[in-house]
């Protein structure tokens, strides 16, 4: 089949997808109704979807293939989902806690302002917060999602990858820490997840994990642009 046509059918599936949640009043009630009172389920299902949606991507701009072998579609789904409980968490600390720091530093009205119409006071909390998060927390995430992909691809994508124990200490000594340093974090966290989750929390609280899922599929773009910066060099 023609990659053009592949293309084509992909989008639409993917637009096939998530249109009902758009034009259908039931269907965006559920979702929020569930949202509301499921939130770290929602916060799987979210990373488990729209993540690997963007790993899939990505793998489409790498090898032109929406599928290939070891690639474990399936283990990235759930290892995604797990992140998300992770992400989720860190969303919940970082914005209960940077504020508080914030009015320990001298800035008063830090924990009201989140709560308030747009201002510049608003603005510099949540990108104190956004920094933070991917100044502390991001890092370690990206990394354990990195020796997490080692591990799916070593066991060729197979679904019993999620019952072996991953060799963290042979991996990391095999990790390219230089495309991880130059490239993942000097680059992507100041220049891109630092603003885009600025943006996150200046969000009321129900859309951020949403908002921040569906960033992830930027960031399988962003890691196959890596992977053929690597190649390229």
């Amino acid at each position: 089949m023609n990659k053009t046509i592949r293309d084509i059918i992909f989008a639409a599936m993917v637009v096939v997808f998530f249109l009902p949640f758009f034009l259908s009043d039931y269907v965006y009630n559920w979702y929020a109704s569930f949202n509301l009172e499921h939130p770290m389920v929602m916060s799987f299902l979210k990373f488990a979807i729209l993540a690997t949606l963007g790993e899939v991507i990505g793998l489409r701009i790498r090898t032109g293939k929406f599928i290939a072998a070891g690639f474990g579609v399936i283990p990235r789904a759930v290892i995604w989902g797990l992140l998300g409980l992770t992400i989720k968490m860190a969303f919940v600390v970082f914005a209960s806690g940077v504020p508080v720091f914030l009015q320990k530093m001298g800035l008063e009205n830090a924990l009201e302002v989140m709560a308030q119409p747009f201002s510049a006071s608003k603005l510099l909390v949540a990108f104190s917060i956004s920094a933070a998060m991917n100044l502390v927390y991001a890092p370690v995430m990206m990394t354990l999602h990195r020796i997490t992909d080692t591990h799916i691809v070593a066991n060729e994508g197979k679904l019993a990858c999620l019952l072996k124990p991953i060799a963290f200490g042979k991996i990391m000594k095999e990790l390219d820490w230089g495309m991880q340093w130059n490239f993942v974090f000097k680059k992507t966290i100041p220049f891109f997840w630092i603003p885009a989750h600025t943006i996150t929390f200046l969000m009321p609280a129900e859309y951020r994990v949403l908002f921040a899922a569906l960033l992830g599929i930027i960031l399988g773009i962003l890691l196959a642009i890596a992977a053929n910066k690597k190649v390229s060099e």
